[in-house]
């Protein structure tokens, strides 16, 4: 049997994948489907009934949650079993992360934090006697996590901290002074991972207990959305923090927080699928019961189209995140849990993919936002109305795009991470580029060829991988190392990157199911693989033009637009039927439906 490849991280723009070489969900083993289905219980059965409790700051109950998943493995998935963890695979971890973010945002994100960046940090650059004394308590919800990075001066650029740490005269502490801004969880955190510059220059990670001397929070923050969740400023004042709870090197904060960082990113993006799908739900739901003009909504057009975009894009945002724990799983095989450095070989093949985890966040953030709003204007006034749970997830989704580095910082790091692997030799970017742009004269595009099912669509994508590099090439070359500086230019080229893997994801996943079960049984899948990226594709050209347009001029300008041109040549299908057999599979079920085995 086929197996799934250990593909670089963002190796898929110059390596067209097949689709063995893949995980998708429809790969879900046994027991992983077990995993998933004990988290949809549970979610069902403890969450749920709660909701309106939860929807407003009530930490006993949140810590009562959280202890009960806890005692189910729902928070020490990525421990090493011996320090209390279930050292699960990461895409069961995935699932749990999508099946407990369907609830009420007062256990999602005490939840997200306490399995992600509140514990992560440990698991990776934590020495044996730090697991030893935290992870276990953290595991089964004794000890809640929080994650304190953030400055009020500092936000995006969090390595400029003003946060101090000096070393007491008789070298067994370290002196923390300064303030942090929007921790969550920080209103019932027992443990706080934080960052100070040592000596002023040295960005320094430490693990701070709050019962110490000197550890305090501010007022609970009023915020727009994710009411449930606590979110306050922790001060540090002259706070001893023992030298054994220095976390990692001193002046290698960074390396804690970027890598921490990175896989918070891809779990949200695991969270958003799970909320997508909760939308939708709901949705099609009230649809199939709103009567107007003699019948329900659901049957008019306009709704159908924005029931099947829904779901194209929470379809297309499922592939990527499971495509991306597939590579996660394959990166991490054979590093043995119980070895010292079993953490820090963890955090270097996580790094990899430090790329794909943030076109992950961005696009589930900006999925999510969508399905949201469609789901308001769908209900209409009802929406609106603040006892509906659509208003409240209206306002929830919108931190997404903000925490875990806003999605105007993850465009920005999505090409300087692609440039840096370039740049280091780690991935031939440059000669690839070189040889797309010298074949693109003799290149003609193939007209009035009967095509097999989805070779179309295998086509756009190989095509947008080149129209990206090109793009891509012209900006480098204009700009060279200054590219940075140019962030309109570096944004539209994320843009580009985002939806190739986007794309393709959908793609190989789809030609995947009909390689397994046949065209009959993935008739929605096609249909929402050729919807999206028959849109997308358009999008892929028009922000080629922009960069060309950006970086040349006159003759050269010309000479691009005439190459791009000839990469850009398809003819339109026929999208609003294609939207509405996806809408019309959806809406008896009321429910999204295409993970399927």
């Amino acid at each position: 049997m086929a197996k799934e490849r250990l593909f670089k991280g963002g190796e898929f723009l110059i390596t067209d994948a097949q689709p063995e070489e893949v995980f998708t969900p429809e790969d879900f083993t046994k027991e992983q489907r077990m995993i998933a289905k004990s988290a949809e219980e549970f979610g069902v059965g403890e969450i749920d009934p709660r909701r309106d409790e939860l929807e407003e700051l009530n930490p006993e109950l949140v810590k009562t949650l959280l202890r009960k998943a806890g005692e189910l493995g729902f928070l020490s998935a990525d421990m090493p079993e011996i320090y209390g963890g279930s050292d699960l695979d990461k895409v069961s971890a995935t699932l749990i992360t999508e099946w407990l973010s369907r609830g009420s945002s007062g256990f999602f994100v005490a939840h997200g934090v306490q399995t992600g960046i509140g514990s992560l940090p440990l698991v990776l650059f934590g020495s044996p006697e730090q697991k030893k004394k935290y992870l276990p308590k953290l595991a089964t919800g004794e000890l809640i996590g929080a994650y304190a990075l953030t400055e009020p001066e500092h936000g995006s650029d969090a390595l400029g901290a003003e946060t101090t740490a000096v070393l007491s005269e008789d070298g067994k502490y370290y002196i923390l002074n300064g303030q942090k801004q929007f921790i969550s969880n920080a209103g019932f955190a027992d443990l706080f991972i934080t960052y100070a510059q040592v000596d002023g220059t040295q960005f320094t990670s430490f693990i701070v207990e709050r019962k110490w001397d000197g550890v305090s929070v501010d007022e609970e923050e009023k915020k727009m959305g994710v009411h449930g969740s606590s979110t306050r400023s922790v001060i540090f004042q002259d706070v001893k923090v023992p030298i054994e709870n220095l976390l990692g090197e001193i002046g290698r904060g960074h390396v804690v927080a970027l890598n921490t960082l990175n896989i918070g990113r891809y779990k949200l993006a695991a969270s958003t699928v799970g909320g997508g799908k909760l939308l939708i739900a709901g949705a099609v739901k009230y649809a199939k019961n709103r009567i107007q003009f003699g019948k329900p909504i659901c049957e008019f057009g306009l709704i159908k189209h924005k029931i099947a975009e829904m779901v194209i894009k929470t379809y297309v945002s499922e592939s990527m995140v499971y495509r991306t724990a597939g590579l996660l799983d394959l990166a991490l095989e054979g590093i043995d849990p119980s070895k010292e450095d079993a953490g820090q070989k963890t955090a270097k093949a996580l790094r990899e993919y430090a790329l794909e985890c943030s076109i992950n966040k961005n696009f589930g953030s900006e999925m999510l936002d969508y399905v949201a709003d469609e789901c308001v204007q769908i209900m209409g006034g009802y929406g609106y109305i603040q006892d509906n749970p659509v208003e409240c997830a209206y306002r929830d989704s919108r931190i997404n795009r903000i925490w875990e580095g806003t999605n105007e910082i993850n465009r920005l790091l999505i090409v300087d991470t692609l440039m840096r692997a370039a740049m280091k030799g780690e991935l031939p970017l440059l000669q690839v580029i070189k040889k797309v742009a010298g074949g693109l004269l003799s290149y003609k595009p193939e007209m009035g060829v009967e095509e097999e099912v989805l070779e179309k669509e295998r086509k756009m994508v190989a095509m947008a991988k080149k129209i990206g590099l090109l793009a891509a090439g012209a900006a480098v070359q204009k700009y060279m190392d200054r590219l940075g500086d140019e962030q309109e230019i570096v944004a539209l080229i994320a843009d580009i990157i985002i939806q190739i893997f986007a794309m393709e994801s959908a793609y190989l996943r789809t030609l995947k199911k009909i390689q397994r079960g046949g065209e009959e049984k993935s008739t929605i899948h096609i249909a929402a693989t050729q919807v999206y990226i028959n849109d997308s594709f358009p999008q892929v050209d028009m922000m080629a033009r922009q960069v060309f347009a950006a970086v040349s001029e006159g003759e050269e300008l010309r000479t691009q637009l005439m190459g791009l041109k000839k990469l850009a040549r398809f003819a339109p299908i026929n999208t609003i039927a294609l939207r509405r057999e996806v809408a019309d599979s959806i809406i008896p079920a009321a429910r999204y439906n295409l993970t399927q085995a």
